[in-house]
């Protein structure tokens, strides 16, 4: 998994963040506010632990202004405010679960493997077609197409197309491929990505003229909606 912390106190995110890696995930941190919304705004993440009480901006702020954009990742809200209507309102805010400090990683880890698991079951019931301009996903008969044009793609080159689709107009990193595309949670330090993403354009391109997979320098790859 991929998960966004964003905590203020560098012991707590510290001490999270820990434990999250050694159970093998990948783990951002954010210490305020307005960087945790960046972050969560332009990258993609399994699940969100926001704290409430946040420089900048917010732990309320953040997951309303998400929701608002229609973002869906699940929110793991924690919070050292542990009244009835401090946790109500912070569930009415949009968060899909509370978690009061102190608390046991145990129980942390325990309630972020279940919003995971939910995100997941939410991310099944969505529409099956992937697309972006003229180009096309069918997830269900596994087929390809641009222009209306059927496109022969291999196993791993139809993952690799599926996931920057599914990102389309974010920034896609080689870490988030590596993991999303290949099941890696280290870097191999191979071209695998490079040959991949060759590939898969070198087919796009026998179709069309378009650039369908641009590369930011320094940065990644991005689908564009159009």
């Amino acid at each position: 998994m991929r998960i966004l912390v964003i905590e203020d106190d560098a012991k707590v995110s510290g001490f999270i963040s820990n434990g999250l890696r050694q159970s093998s995930h990948t783990v951002d941190i954010a210490a305020n506010g307005k960087e945790g919304l960046f972050l969560a705004t332009t990258e993609t993440y399994d699940v969100l632990i926001v704290d409430r009480m946040l420089p900048g901006l917010d732990g309320l702020t953040i997951i309303k202004t998400l929701h608002g954009s229609g973002n869906t990742t699940p929110v793991l809200i924690l919070s050292a405010m542990a009244e009835v209507d401090d946790r109500v309102s912070g569930l009415r805010a949009g968060g899909d679960d509370y978690l009061v400090k102190p608390f046991a990683f145990a129980e942390l880890i325990a309630r972020v493997e279940v919003l995971a698991k939910r995100g997941e079951n939410n991310r099944a019931e969505e529409s099956t077609l992937l697309s972006a301009g003229s180009l096309q996903l069918d997830l269900l008969s596994r087929k390809a197409s641009l222009d209306g044009r059927t496109i022969d793609l291999q196993s791993r080159e139809f993952r690799l197309l599926e996931f920057l689709l599914r990102h389309k107009d974010k920034v896609v990193t080689r870490t988030m491929l590596l993991e999303g595309v290949w099941d890696y949670h280290f870097d191999p330090q191979t071209n695998v990505i490079d040959v991949h993403i060759s590939r898969l354009r070198k087919k796009l391109g026998e179709v069309s003229p378009k650039t369908i997979i641009e590369t930011i320098r320094g940065a990644g790859y991005i689908i564009q909606s159009s």
